[in-house]
């Protein structure tokens, strides 16, 4: 694949590393295979590089204290950590005794879900999850074309380059494989586990049950739960589970699960152009990448009822009303009769539609139903300042 995303700055996530280093000395940068950590890294000003896949590397970090009495007052990036025998030991090294040096460690999973890492360094760092690119990435790399987005996906190579093929897709899920599922987690049963992965790509954005998926991956239903956790840890799915109260009339336990990135949903499901029928569920994936980007989580919730009313995602922050979001490809297509059963259950709280359409935020009422409609970025912004109040 011939690529030329190096030559995009990705300037919100460069600003987020540098008011994570105001608050600690080591940062734990996680994200997708490919999401563009490398680049993201080198593109640091007046940054020191380590690729700890290269033995040289790692030889040099053999002695911890020695390597980083070196550094002292620097700013280092130590990509792919992971390599490293016992890579939390020398940041823990590093955060008691080396403040001076700013730090960011790469991986492609959560900190502590492989036995490679011994201490989940709690107290001594920051993390940040770099997503597939937001809409802030699709301005710095002056490509605001969102058709594109939702079919290439966002992962800068896959968006960025010319002309995109279908052993690209393939090198992607090879080295998935070797470099993070197996050594990172030393699992077996290599067929069964990509069977399971492409069947959450394809069906991504519905309801899980485990047992759908053991018969055709040959395997039990612990291990396809298994084989969920592995995906949310290296983010490849996110497991969005079910707002409520627990009353009768709600589905409480069942979760939805979303594969990471748009273009893989595409590829699998063999969309090589996209249709209008297939707008819907590839934008409501983009909002969860953007909510995701921006909250730096993965709390978020949706609703359901028995009788089949749906909310595509719930925001419930802790002693505040629920946000029930609705995502539309068009504002058109809205119909406000599952916001008005979702409030029949939740009474309080904010309806907000987000569509693709919508340059001007504005409000209507339905009945007593009120209903604000957005543009994504306008309503990323309300929740930035929400969170910082």
């Amino acid at each position: 694949m011939k690529v030329w995303f190096r030559m995009v700055t990705r300037h919100y996530w460069i600003d987020r590393i540098e008011k994570a280093w105001g608050k600690r000395s080591v940062l734990w940068l996680s994200g997708v295979r490919r999401a563009g950590k490398t680049c993201l890294c080198q593109s640091l000003p007046k940054i020191e590089y380590f690729d700890c896949e290269l033995p040289r590397t790692r030889r040099m970090m053999a002695d911890p204290e020695g390597f980083l009495e070196s550094l002292r007052g620097k700013r280092i990036v130590l990509d792919e950590i992971h390599r490293l025998d016992n890579p939390s030991e020398l940041l823990k090294i590093a955060a008691d005794h080396f403040p001076n040096i700013h730090i960011v460690a790469t991986g492609s999973s959560t900190l502590g879900a492989s036995s490679k890492f011994r201490d989940t360094l709690a107290g001594r760092k920051c993390d940040l999850w770099l997503t597939p690119m937001c809409l802030r990435d699709l301005a710095d790399a002056k490509q605001t074309d969102l058709k594109h987005r939702l079919l290439r996906g966002g992962l800068p190579p896959f968006f960025l380059v010319k002309n995109l093929e279908e052993r690209d897709f393939q090198e992607w899920t090879d080295a998935f494989w070797a470099k993070d599922i197996q050594e990172l987690f030393r699992l077996e049963r290599r067929d069964s586990f990509q069977k399971f992965t492409e069947l959450i790509l394809m069906q991504s954005g519905g309801i899980f049950e485990a047992t759908r998926f053991a018969t055709p991956c040959e395997v039990s239903r612990p291990t396809i739960a298994n084989y969920l956790r592995l995906l949310e840890a290296t983010f490849v799915a996110h497991v969005i589970r079910p707002f409520s109260a627990r009353r009768p009339t709600e589905i409480v336990s069942a979760p939805k699960v979303y594969a990471f990135d748009t273009g893989f949903i595409c590829y699998y499901r063999g969309w090589q152009q996209l249709r209008e029928e297939d707008l819907g569920i590839l934008w409501e994936h983009f909002v969860l990448n953007e909510m995701m980007a921006h909250l730096q989580s993965r709390e978020i919730g949706y609703w359901r009822d028995k009788r089949g009313h749906e909310i595509d995602f719930v925001l419930a922050a802790r002693r505040k009303s629920p946000i029930a979001i609705e995502c539309k490809w068009s504002a058109d297509g809205f119909s406000p009769i599952n916001l008005a059963a979702f409030r029949t259950q939740h009474p309080q709280g904010e309806n907000v539609v987000l569509a693709a359409d919508i340059t001007r935020p504005f409000a209507r009422s339905y009945g007593a139903l009120p209903v604000r409609f957005e543009n994504l970025a306008s309503f990323i912004d309300e929740l930035k300042l929400e969170n910082r109040s």
